[in-house]
Protein backbone atom coordinates (compact mmCIF):
# COMPACT_ATOMS: atom_id res chain seq x y z
CA UNK A 1 0.00 0.00 0.00
CA UNK A 2 1.56 3.25 1.08
CA UNK A 3 4.21 1.82 3.39
CA UNK A 4 7.27 3.17 1.55
CA UNK A 5 5.99 6.78 1.34
CA UNK A 6 4.83 6.59 4.95
CA UNK A 7 8.23 5.24 6.06
CA UNK A 8 9.98 8.05 4.19
CA UNK A 9 7.70 10.64 5.80
CA UNK A 10 8.32 9.10 9.23
CA UNK A 11 12.06 9.21 8.55
CA UNK A 12 11.87 12.90 7.63
CA UNK A 13 9.85 13.60 10.78
CA UNK A 14 12.43 11.71 12.82
CA UNK A 15 15.30 13.67 11.29
CA UNK A 16 13.52 16.97 11.92
CA UNK A 17 13.48 16.46 15.69
CA UNK A 18 15.86 18.41 17.91
CA UNK A 19 17.63 15.29 19.15
CA UNK A 20 18.25 14.01 15.62
CA UNK A 21 19.52 17.43 14.54
CA UNK A 22 22.00 17.49 17.46
CA UNK A 23 23.08 13.96 16.60
CA UNK A 24 23.69 14.79 12.93
CA UNK A 25 25.30 18.18 13.60
CA UNK A 26 27.33 17.62 16.79
CA UNK A 27 27.26 13.88 17.35
CA UNK A 28 25.49 14.34 20.70
CA UNK A 29 22.37 12.63 22.08
CA UNK A 30 22.42 9.92 19.43
CA UNK A 31 20.06 6.99 20.00
CA UNK A 32 21.16 3.38 19.69
CA UNK A 33 19.20 2.98 16.48
CA UNK A 34 16.18 1.03 15.42
CA UNK A 35 15.68 -2.38 16.97
CA UNK A 36 16.29 -4.30 13.77
CA UNK A 37 14.41 -7.45 14.78
CA UNK A 38 11.14 -5.59 15.51
CA UNK A 39 11.27 -3.56 12.30
CA UNK A 40 12.29 -6.62 10.28
CA UNK A 41 9.50 -8.81 11.64
CA UNK A 42 6.92 -6.04 11.17
CA UNK A 43 7.96 -5.43 7.57
CA UNK A 44 8.14 -9.17 6.84
CA UNK A 45 4.69 -9.85 8.26
CA UNK A 46 3.33 -6.91 6.26
CA UNK A 47 4.75 -8.35 3.03
CA UNK A 48 3.35 -11.83 3.72
CA UNK A 49 -0.04 -10.38 4.63
CA UNK A 50 0.01 -8.27 1.46
CA UNK A 51 0.60 -11.36 -0.69
CA UNK A 52 -2.15 -13.28 1.12
CA UNK A 53 -4.53 -10.33 0.77
CA UNK A 54 -3.96 -10.31 -2.99
CA UNK A 55 -3.92 -14.07 -3.60
CA UNK A 56 -6.48 -15.53 -1.21
CA UNK A 57 -9.74 -16.62 -2.81
CA UNK A 58 -11.91 -16.16 0.29
CA UNK A 59 -13.13 -12.70 1.25
CA UNK A 60 -12.67 -13.30 5.00
CA UNK A 61 -9.06 -14.39 4.52
CA UNK A 62 -8.32 -11.30 2.43
CA UNK A 63 -9.91 -9.03 5.02
CA UNK A 64 -7.94 -10.63 7.86
CA UNK A 65 -4.73 -10.40 5.85
CA UNK A 66 -5.37 -6.74 5.10
CA UNK A 67 -5.96 -6.04 8.79
CA UNK A 68 -2.73 -7.86 9.70
CA UNK A 69 -0.85 -5.94 7.02
CA UNK A 70 -2.07 -2.58 8.29
CA UNK A 71 -1.24 -3.50 11.88
CA UNK A 72 2.27 -4.63 10.93
CA UNK A 73 2.89 -1.49 8.87
CA UNK A 74 1.71 0.73 11.72
CA UNK A 75 4.00 -1.13 14.10
CA UNK A 76 6.98 -0.61 11.78
CA UNK A 77 6.15 3.09 11.44
CA UNK A 78 5.81 3.50 15.21
CA UNK A 79 9.25 1.92 15.62
CA UNK A 80 10.67 4.53 13.26
CA UNK A 81 8.92 7.41 15.00
CA UNK A 82 9.75 6.22 18.52
CA UNK A 83 13.46 6.67 17.89
CA UNK A 84 13.16 10.38 17.11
Amino acid sequence: MLFVPAALAAGVLTLSSERAARCVTYGEQCAQGLPGWLFGWSAGIAVVAFVVALAAPALRVRQAALAAQLLAECTALMVILSYA
